[in-house]
């Protein structure tokens, strides 16, 4: 890991990284970068005691991920890739970051809940709110760890730390943390890499914004010629699974369709029926 000095033109921050490759590609959170995505700059700390500038690769709010370039190194020693779609409830994992501005901090708990709809917002710097597909975690978190590693006990990455849930205003961990995973990080980190751009998959609808229900997600709108459309949808109906993945909430849909990759065939069931979609892409 590196941990990131950020400074804007109107803000400063600091937040982790994850080293990907051995001539200096960083993983991190968009919302730890964003204020010096316009005339700022990001210093990468490594934990030899050594530092160097970093630019932004690109960045991708709608995922709350950015790939950095450390400038003139080489020889780092790459994180190892692991599975998240193999982590289990109860399984121990270790976080790593700079909590505090607290460099090379270590903690250890286990993986709370899979599939956890997180809404994130301005609390947690980010400019626009964005709904994770997270891993809870109850190892601690506090702010500093952002964009930092989330592994399990052989040391491969499984996920990114970005975003806490707190009780009061000073925004320490109580055991409630959230990780993207990092099966669908690294398809988002290899698009920006790539492209300095990511694409997204959408289903093609808006969510009704009076459904109060905790039944399932109840379809607003249906873009004409989008996915959903094209799979017979309409509005008013009642998304209550996205394959084997169940829907309480318009969080948790639009969580459960940002798990997946453009393109990708999901099952939904919509009204008791089952409706096979072709998910579209979009750039962010």
């Amino acid at each position: 890991m590196v941990q990131l000095q950020v400074e804007g033109v109107r803000a400063a921050g600091e937040g982790s990284g994850i080293v990907l490759s051995a001539d200096g590609l960083l993983l991190t959170n968009n919302h730890v970068v964003e204020a010096a995505a316009n005339g700022g700059r990001v210093v990468a700390l490594f934990q030899d005691g050594t530092s160097a500038p970093a630019q932004i690769v690109g960045r991708d709010p709608s995922s709350d991920l950015a790939v950095l370039r450390a400038q003139g190194v080489s020889g780092l020693t790459p994180v190892t890739i692991g599975n998240s779609d193999s982590l289990r409830v109860g399984q121990q994992v270790v976080a790593f970051g700079a909590p505090l501005g607290l460099g090379g901090t270590v903690t250890t708990g286990i993986i709370s809940a899979l599939n956890r709809a997180v809404s994130v917002g301005q609390e947690s710097g980010a400019s626009e709110a964005t709904v994770l597909s997270a891993v809870q975690t109850d190892a601690a978190i506090n702010p500093g760890n952002s964009g930092g590693p989330l592994v399990d006990m052989q040391g491969a990455l499984v996920g990114i730390n970005s975003a806490i849930a707190t009780t009061g205003a000073q925004g320490g961990s109580i055991g409630v943390g959230f990780a993207i995973p990092i099966n669908q990080a690294k398809r988002v980190a290899e698009e920006l890499e790539r492209t300095g751009r990511a694409t997204r998959a959408i289903l093609g609808v808006s969510l009704s914004a009076g459904d109060r229900t905790s039944n399932g997600a109840t379809i607003g709108q249906v873009t004409p010629g989008g996915p959903a459309e094209q799979a017979g949808l309409r509005a008013g109906g009642v998304v209550t699974r996205v394959d084997d993945r169940p829907v309480t909430n318009g969080n948790e849909l639009v969580a459960a369709i940002r798990d997946h990759a453009p393109g990708d065939r999901v099952t939904l069931t919509v009204d008791g029926r089952q409706v096979d979609v072709t998910l579209s892409g979009q750039t962010g």
